[in-house]
């Protein structure tokens, strides 16, 4: 057990094949080493088993929040998701914002581990230390938005009071390798499959009532110090300052005219660096100002509701009325956000603002990862052109009225085509020969950063340890906002050693779990001084430091045993050298790849992207067979030992 502070001290264990629901203590030695939310999520996910089938009763969906997790700490909203994916086959942890993290700790747990498989659909509610399973029968085949308003009349909750739901939708039940889990607020656990795995356990949604109820710090002085700096720097800082911060006041969506200006955003599945390029080259009518944060604001903003313990507010919800098929629609979303924005609009094709908000709302119902929903249909676009999917069906660019229902059609597998891109992108590629169509990294599609402009970026997608990612580590802090520092988005040295440093500190911030925007004004100072005020513990910086280096470690260690090495961490062939050039501000710039991998692998002390086992000693990390690659050299072992 531990007593740490912070940790209600309080696993349940919930075998879905049986109904059985079992309480379990947290390791004292586990609290310390992996910190909590995703660094002990990931390793229960080990514990389980590297080599289970993803979609498997094996495979084990984690739910866990962390030590800071539902505190006073600025933006401690968060919930980390983990479990082995089965977009990527790699070890993967999805988080969402608002406030299911913190009323999971509230409700008196650290977290949920769901195994095994249920003979019928079932949903969990977990309230006052307890958690039982109750029939969901009725709510399969349901969206998610009218799932979540049956459930919370199901169980007398309500929500913004007392009540979370996390939940899928007909994605997550019909096994689309990208399905997330949606919460109650349209945030979602977007990345990895998460909900696909939920949906192959035949677990329709985990309820959540609590008030509120934020754990004490376990030594108040320290903490008090910790939070009036941090919050400190966040009200100072240009990024995050309340109501005036460009987060504050656009969103995440405040990049989009960022990207455009620099010529580092992905346009036409990747063949552009920005919509200028395209539009001057082709004369298509694309404009990414047409779906900027700013344009979001001053047209189509209608509120701005934030998370626990969150002075920022974010997320920006905006209402629009809309032709479909003839049909006036009147929608009202959150999650207009960058990443999901740019896969959806200038990526596929076009930048129609409207559409976008109807094309977000069907895929927070359907329940699909909005990236990589925009990014397949952006493939197939390619593919058709090409010739591609002859016999299959057909997708054009920039059609976003068929993307409107090609959300839906991918959620139901309605037909070839759809059926066909469900699989996601990696499995698109080879059945039908379609590599270079693909943006993906481990079988997870890119973000909105163009690696030809963005070169940390490209590092930072290569050896993200879930797949194509980048909030692994947020580079785009120091090239495009200056955090901690300037650095020159175009130049790669460095890069690898600034990738590594970035996803060291996030696996600390995912796992306190509080959210990544802290890093936009905090550093490892104010992280120190808030986990020790809560904990009670008295780590130094470095110590901190090297319990995220572990984090990460034991991630990529997890990948090895599945037979994942340096050959995986690559970019699509579009970035690199002899590929497409970047254009307008990135002109003729490729990616530098080999180059930042070499200078990263030294400085994680890996052996062409394997960890060897001298650094697994070196960072306590005890478990498993080892790799059987040593610093000298040597061979891995293989995924079959």
């Amino acid at each position: 057990m531990t007593e740490l502070g912070g940790f209600q001290d309080r696993v349940a264990r919930i075998d879905l094949s049986d109904g059985e629901v079992a309480y379990e203590s947290i390791d004292d030695e586990d609290a310390k080493q992996y910190i909590g939310a995703r660094g002990l999520g990931v390793k229960y996910v080990f514990e389980q088993g590297p080599d289970v089938d993803p979609l498997g009763p094996d495979n084990l969906l984690a739910f866990m929040n962390g030590p800071l997790s539902g505190t006073q700490v600025t933006m401690s909203g968060r919930i980390a998701i983990c479990t082995k994916s089965p977009l990527t086959g790699t070890v993967t942890d999805s988080h969402h914002g608002g406030w299911s993290g913190a009323r999971l700790k509230w409700s008196g747990f650290d977290g949920l581990l769901f195994e095994g498989e249920a003979d019928d659909p079932v949903y969990a509610v977990v309230e006052d230390g307890e958690v039982e399973l109750r029939d969901a029968a009725h709510l399969w085949g349901d969206g998610f938005h009218d799932t979540r308003d049956a459930i919370e009349e199901e169980v007398e909750g309500s929500y913004g009071k007392n009540l979370s739901i996390m939940g899928i939708g007909p994605a997550g039940e019909n096994e689309v390798k990208f399905a997330s889990i949606m919460n109650e607020d349209d945030r979602a656990s977007g990345r990895g499959g998460t909900g696909c795995v939920m949906g192959s356990k035949n677990l329709k949604a985990v309820v959540v009532k609590s008030t509120t109820k934020m754990p004490k710090p376990a030594d108040q002085e320290t903490f008090k110090e910790g939070h009036q700096q941090a919050m400190q720097a966040i009200t100072e800082s240009e990024v995050t300052a309340p109501n005036e911060g460009g987060l504050s006041m656009y969103g995440t969506n405040v990049l989009m005219n960022i990207g455009e200006e620099m010529d580092g955003l992905p346009t036409k599945n990747g063949k552009y660096t920005s919509t200028k390029s395209m539009r001057e080259a082709e004369g298509a009518d694309i404009d990414a100002e047409r779906v900027s944060g700013e344009n979001v604001r001053e047209n189509i903003l209608v509120d701005e509701p934030t998370c626990h313990s969150c002075p920022v507010a974010c997320k920006k919800e905006v209402e629009v009325d809309v032709m479909h098929k003839g049909e006036e629609m009147n929608v009202r979303t959150e999650s207009y956000e960058y990443e999901s924005a740019y896969a959806l609009g200038p990526n596929s094709g076009h930048t129609d603002r409207d559409k976008i908000a109807l094309m977000l709302e069907r895929c927070n119902d359907m329940g699909v990862d909005t990236i990589d929903a925009g990014n397949m249909m952006a493939m197939a676009m390619e593919m058709t052109e090409q010739g591609k999917l002859e016999g299959v069906g057909e997708l054009e660019w920039g059609d976003a009225e068929t993307m409107v229902d090609m959300i839906d059609r991918m959620a139901h597998r309605e037909d070839d085509l759809a059926d066909l891109l469900a699989e996601g992108p990696r499995r698109v590629a080879d059945r039908k020969e379609a590599h270079e169509n693909s943006l993906a990294v481990k079988g997870q599609t890119i973000a909105a950063y163009d690696p030809r402009c963005l070169k940390g970026m490209g590092i930072g997608y290569a050896t993200s340890n879930r797949g194509a990612c980048h909030l692994r580590g947020y580079t785009p802090a120091a090239e495009i906002l200056g955090v901690p520092e300037k650095v020159d988005p175009y130049e790669y040295e460095g890069k690898g050693e600034l990738t590594a440093q970035f996803q060291d500190l996030h696996a600390i911030s995912d796992s306190f779990d509080i959210c990544k925007f802290n890093a936009f004004a905090e550093g490892i100072e104010e992280y120190v001084l808030q986990y020790n005020g809560m904990t009670g513990r008295d780590v130094t910086e470095d110590e901190l430091l090297e319990a995220g280096e572990r984090i990460y470690n034991l991630e990529r260690y997890y990948n090895n045993l599945n037979g994942f090495d340096g050959a995986d961490d690559s970019l699509p062939e579009r970035f690199l050298e002899d590929g497409i050039p970047g254009q307008g501000a990135s002109e003729g710039e490729y990616c530098e790849l080999e180059e930042m991998k070499e200078e990263y692998y030294d400085h994680r002390g890996w052996v062409d992207g394997v960890v060897p086992d001298e650094k697994l000693d070196e960072l306590g990390i005890d478990l498993g067979p080892g790799t059987g690659v040593s610093s000298g050299g040597g061979a891995a072992v293989s995924s079959d030992d």
